[in-house]
């Protein structure tokens, strides 16, 4: 039987390093060494092509052996992150897995085979391919989340191609798509990835310089962050090349900061869903929020001040909701965008839209104007219900130094009465020592209802 792709490209590889975990390096001979461990294992459990595996943990070089293994035995993916960030029993009852692997700690597991009495008909046709799958848990920020299933094979296709090599930092969680396509894109070029445990600014600094890390993939959110702790002043980060963004809306007021600090560095931002993969992408300049979103087998359109995607990438489809294409494969991202020419910008979720006496506030654009403001280190917009109006605008607001929130209040008024419209003014402002953010460094933005 032919070797899979991936694993002869691993050996094109051989010493180069690979992953580096807890200052231990591993080689891609290592890598494919252990990869091949982890299919005899999944062998010897009796665990066939086409059944469901999930598993938790964060990213570490077992995990990713594991996931790799998975794929090479044409199974079904389950990664569940954290498992202390999940409904875990729930996962795997919506997911129709048939085995889970329980990391406690590196190698460390405990193994179970589940009993499930049912299976689902987009599993059953991927089956029919004979090809790996993907399991991913959307956010699940507007309701319960949806299990997105994908033909593994099809988003790695992709990567076939190799491309530059990179020592790259993965912050991105490896059940995340953005997590998945870091880590086979860059495994595929010969990169070395570095896994730093705790993704707190301090760390992230501290391993940049440690490893000379040229590519770091993050959140705005954490992003910010990293301006507001001023440890780029401690740290040696000159070896950065490239920083790249996405997941949420980047602040113009970030995006100037930090190419101020990092004159050298080029900034990309990236665009992706979980039911559609992530795409190329080509932006105006690198101090720019404009973006094209391209690929081979990729089209766009705008339908009412909304991005639509039709991809060859695409997920088979949910399988614990409707189908969300319709008769053309087209896919409504729920994205507003700004269009000019080419290239588009991103505004937003209409999910995160208040809706202000019918007037559609975009959250993003208000953070956008209270970060130019002096003494403001952080803000987060959201909405709470209003008897009148519907909703009206809050704010949590993170200030640099202490200030009295009247006089505060005072001093935005007068700064956003020529920048923001009467309805987007907030109408509700609390000072608060953190701003809220998920496991995956994005503002928790939750409507308030009173």
């Amino acid at each position: 039987m032919q070797e899979h792709w991936i694993l002869h490209r691993f050996s094109e590889f051989d010493h180069k390093p690979a992953l580096i975990y807890k200052k231990k390096q591993y080689s891609y001979r290592e890598l494919r060494k252990g990869c091949i461990k982890w299919i005899d294992e999944l062998k010897e459990r009796g665990i066939s092509p086409g059944e469901g595996v999930a598993f938790t943990g964060d990213y570490s070089p077992e995990r990713c052996m594991f996931l790799i293994a998975l794929l090479v035995n044409r199974n079904i993916a389950v990664p569940l992150g954290r498992s202390e960030n999940k409904n875990v029993e729930e996962c795997l009852k919506e997911s129709y897995a048939s085995h889970f692997f329980d990391f406690k700690k590196d190698s460390n597991y405990q193994y179970r085979c589940l009993a499930q009495d049912k299976s689902h008909p987009l599993l059953e046709k991927l089956r029919d391919l004979n090809k790996a799958g993907l399991i991913l848990f959307t956010s699940g920020s507007t309701g319960k989340p949806k299990v997105v299933l994908h033909n593994f094979n099809k988003i790695l296709s992709k990567y076939q191609k190799s491309r530059k090599a990179y020592r790259v930092l993965v912050f991105l969680l490896i059940d995340h798509i953005g997590g998945i396509n870091t880590l086979f894109r860059m495994l595929s070029s010969g990169s070395a990835l570095i896994f730093e445990g705790a993704r707190t600014p301090e760390s992230i600094c501290r391993a940049i310089e440690e490893y000379k890390v040229q590519l770091l993939p993050a959140t705005p959110s954490f992003l910010r962050m990293l301006l507001i702790s001023k440890l780029y002043e401690k740290f040696d980060l000159s070896s950065l090349e490239v920083i790249s963004y996405g997941t949420e809306v980047m602040p113009e007021s970030t995006l100037r900061a930090l190419q101020k600090i990092f004159p050298k560095v080029e900034f990309k931002q990236t665009y992706g869903l979980s039911e559609l993969g992530i795409f190329g992408t080509k932006s105006q300049r690198s101090d720019s929020l404009w973006l094209k979103i391209k690929g081979d087998k990729v089209d766009t359109k705008i339908v009412d001040g909304k991005l639509w995607i039709r991809s060859g990438e695409a997920m088979l489809g949910y399988l614990n909701a409707p189908s969300p294409f319709d008769e053309e494969g087209w896919f409504n991202t729920e994205d507003k965008v700004e269009v000019d020419g080419e290239y588009i910008r991103i505004k937003g979720r209409t999910n995160d839209d208040i809706n202000v006496g019918g007037e559609k506030v975009h959250p993003s654009e208000v953070e956008n104007v209270l970060m130019h403001m002096k003494n403001v280190s952080e803000a987060m917009v959201f909405g709470r219900s209003n008897p009148v109006l519907g909703n009206i605008v809050a704010a949590k607001i993170k200030l640099i130094e202490d200030e009295p929130l009247a006089q505060f209040e005072q001093r935005m008024r007068e700064f956003c009465k020529d920048k923001l419209a009467p309805y987007q003014m907030p109408c509700l402002v609390e000072i608060v020592n953190e701003i809220p953010y998920c496991e995956r460094f994005k503002k928790r933005r939750v409507k308030e209802v009173i």
